[in-house]
């Protein structure tokens, strides 16, 4: 029996039976849409002999399909006419009635049927791919169909290694830091996935087969998808059943793939991951296509996802809590006082102002336990964000007012300006505290944000003492405002602080149960 191992370049096939073995397989071009397995078995048979094909000549075809898992030629070769057959070795064992002995003789099957399918899980065992081979004389028949699929004699094994890349464990080892969790789809069979595994971290992973979910209720596999890592014998329209069953079971999920039969579950995943040079189909059904085979490439784009996200809900919970602040204290005040707390004007400029260090939240450095987790949109959790902060900032809105009008006796004029820089110079320091769950001391800033922040309060701070300040509608303001103005920013500065820790102290407990 001949065994054709593709797992070195130098690598040789052993023949010790059928004399054709390798020219039949060669001869069946091994047209299936994984171009790169069928590259290397062509390269891998070359580099054991030489052929002439010159005097084969192909008469029909039996494409590859996923009922049979096989895939027929016939051929023409001098005065003989040859339907060769290769595919998943029970699929073609199960055409076949005889067998190439030791010898090179023609036994019925049932004689060596044990040796063949011991040899076979010795292969899978070890990690091969191992495909079946087998011939039949077609006479002078000049066509064939499914139908013409029996009787055949078993030739013997194509074996196809495909190990993992080097380093492949440490990538999935930085993957599952970050929270993502790998599952391999596989149509191989249970012992090659299990080898896979093993080679890949996930030795001793339960493995769910295709049979398994054939018989499975669909809210059964929504339970069990979560707990499985491996899935083996796996058909093309199963790989979307896994998808939808992990998405229903309430995950995220991305699935990477670059063949014909991964566009269903590409479409479905919440992320579809693609390669340059995967086929058309498989591109085109992809959200993301790699220029790189590579999960490396994940990590990176898990990474900076994240960043991005991160900063994003920063600038939302900054956004939506000073928004709701200045609402609650501008509709608050508007009842005690005989004139308007901030001219029309005046609130356009403090938006412009505030917009500032806002814009660069996108540049923030972004604190590694925010990236070592994945997060979600949760508007529920942004609402009671923003009412907790934004009732803080509306507190020390209440508190400048009282200091400018009972304390100092504002006119209208100085009113609007010590409230407008309260609020730019209070909005602009809270990114600060709220751009991190831990003490804001603690995390270190983006430059441009902490630029962008001292800039603006800087500004600020200088328009009631400009010539812009009549143009504006503020007057200066005294030097007693200046260092009352101190002790309320710092003050909002540590209440804020300390809201932030039973805010996330509490929004942690509610989510463990």
């Amino acid at each position: 029996m001949l065994v054709a191992d593709t797992t070195l370049p130098e690598s040789r096939s052993h023949e010790s039976a059928a004399p054709d073995l390798l020219e039949s397989a060669h001869t069946t071009r091994f047209r299936t849409a994984e171009q790169r397995t069928a590259g290397a078995v062509h390269q891998a048979i070359r580099s054991d002999r030489s052929f002439d094909l010159a005097a084969y000549q192909k008469l029909d075809e039996v494409p590859y399909d996923f009922l049979r898992k096989r895939l027929s030629i016939l051929v023409t070769h001098a005065t003989h006419r040859l339907m060769i057959t290769k595919g998943a070795l029970h699929n073609v064992l199960e055409i076949c009635d005889q067998a190439i002995g030791e010898n090179g003789e023609v036994v019925p099957l049932e004689m060596v049927q044990p040796h063949i399918q011991a040899k076979f899980e010795e292969l899978s065992g070890a990690g091969f791919r191992t495909l079946g081979l087998a011939y039949r004389d077609m006479g002078v028949e000049v066509a064939i169909s499914k139908a013409s699929e029996v009787a055949m004699i078993f030739l013997g094994f194509v074996v196809l290694a495909d190990p993992p890349k080097v380093g492949i464990g440490a990538t999935i080892q930085q993957l599952a830091q970050l929270g993502v969790v790998l599952k391999v789809i596989t149509g191989d069979n249970r012992a090659v996935a299990a080898h896979l595994g093993a080679q890949v971290g996930l030795a001793g992973s339960t493995i769910l087969t295709g049979a398994d979910i054939r018989a499975m209720s669909g809210a059964a596999l929504t339970h069990r998808v979560s707990e499985v890592n491996l899935f083996a014998e796996i058909e093309p329209n199963q790989k979307e059943q896994i998808i939808l069953a992990l998405q229903k079971a309430g995950h995220v999920v991305g699935y990477m793939g670059d063949g014909i039969n991964d566009a269903s579950a590409l479409h479905a995943a919440d992320v579809g991951i693609s390669v340059a040079s995967a086929v058309d189909v498989a591109r085109e059904a992809a959200d993301i296509v790699l220029l790189e085979h590579d999960l490396g490439v994940l990590i990176e784009g898990v990474k900076q996802g994240r960043i991005t996200f991160a900063n994003t809900l920063k600038y939302v919970f900054m956004a939506t809590s000073a928004n709701f602040g200045n609402m609650f204290s501008m509709a608050g005040v508007s009842l005690f006082l005989s004139f308007l707390p901030l001219l029309p004007k005046q609130i356009l400029l403090a938006n412009l102002l505030t917009d500032v260090p806002a814009t660069a939240i996108a540049t923030d450095n972004v604190d590694q336990a925010a990236i070592a987790q994945p997060r979600r949109w949760d508007l529920g959790f942004i609402r009671n964000f923003m009412l907790t902060f934004g009732l803080v900032s509306s507190v020390f809105d209440y508190l400048t007012f009282g200091v400018l009008v009972l304390i100092l006796h504002a006119s209208p004029e100085q009113f609007r300006a010590g409230w407008f820089v309260e609020s730019v110079i209070s909005a602009s320091l809270v990114v600060l505290v709220i751009r991190t769950n831990g003490p804001f001391y603690k995390s270190k800033p983006g430059k441009t944000l902490l630029l962008a922040t001292l800039a603006v309060g800087a500004l600020t701070l200088a328009l009631p003492y400009t010539p812009l300040a009549a143009v504006l509608g503020f007057s200066p303001l005294p030097p007693l405002f200046l260092i009352m103005l101190g002790g309320i920013l710092t003050l909002y500065m540590l209440t804020a602080e300390v809201a932030k820790h039973f805010f996330y102290q509490r929004m942690q407990i509610a989510a463990r149960r």
